[in-house]
């Protein structure tokens, strides 16, 4: 009779050695979380990031004699190289707070602040040329002796920078971005502009 015993003690026993590794576990499953801020930027990572380096990229995006589909995809990875230095910032600070208070965090906080102002700016001025794009997204041409009405740049071009900004009037932007597409022949919608508005006739 003492065997059942035994087993009986040794079952609990090792159900008791079971809880506790389950609980282990539980804690080891959540330190990812806890450890993940490891593979967030140190200070020395961090002072490489900055936004002082985007003014040939403006200056392309600006450039009125490039094709203006070419000029939209400038302010696209422009704008999206920032909002990811943006994100890289507020990340590492948010997780290392002390990052804030460390030797040479003025410089930190300085290029953060950069950063932010820089992508303020920047999706303004996108932002206002997406809205002109929408607002006259084509052109009359003289093809053959006709007046044709062309895009002024790709229409897929054009949602993608809608996406991109994501402004709150997003799928009205993109409605009028359709309204346009139907007005324009299949033939004259798949050969946009893009370039130069010189002797042009804009139309919406």
């Amino acid at each position: 009779m003492r065997l059942p015993a035994v087993a009986t003690v040794l079952l609990l026993s090792a159900t008791g050695c079971l809880k506790e590794i389950s609980s282990e576990e539980r804690l080891e499953r959540e330190s990812p979380s806890r450890s993940s801020a490891g593979d967030t930027p140190d200070a020395e990572a961090l002072a490489k990031v900055h936004c002082d380096d985007t003014g040939d990229a403006l200056t392309q995006a600006r450039n009125v004699n490039r094709p203006e589909a070419d000029r939209v995809m400038s302010y696209i990875d422009l704008y999206t190289s920032l909002m990811k230095r943006n994100a890289t910032f507020e990340e590492a600070m948010n997780r290392n707070p002390d990052l804030n208070y460390t030797e040479g965090s003025q410089k930190l906080v300085a290029a953060r602040e950069n950063c932010i102002q820089q992508t303020a700016d920047v999706k303004v001025e996108f932002e206002t040329y997406v809205r002109e794009l929408v607002d006259l997204p084509t052109v009359q041409e003289v093809k053959g002796g006709n007046t044709v009405t062309v895009a002024r740049l790709d229409f897929t071009t054009l949602r993608q920078a809608i996406e991109t900004l994501n402004p709150d009037d997003k799928e009205q932007l993109l409605g009028k971005v359709l309204n346009a597409e139907k007005k324009v022949a299949p033939a004259a919608a798949e050969e946009p502009t893009g370039g130069s508005n010189t002797g042009r006739k804009r139309g919406k």
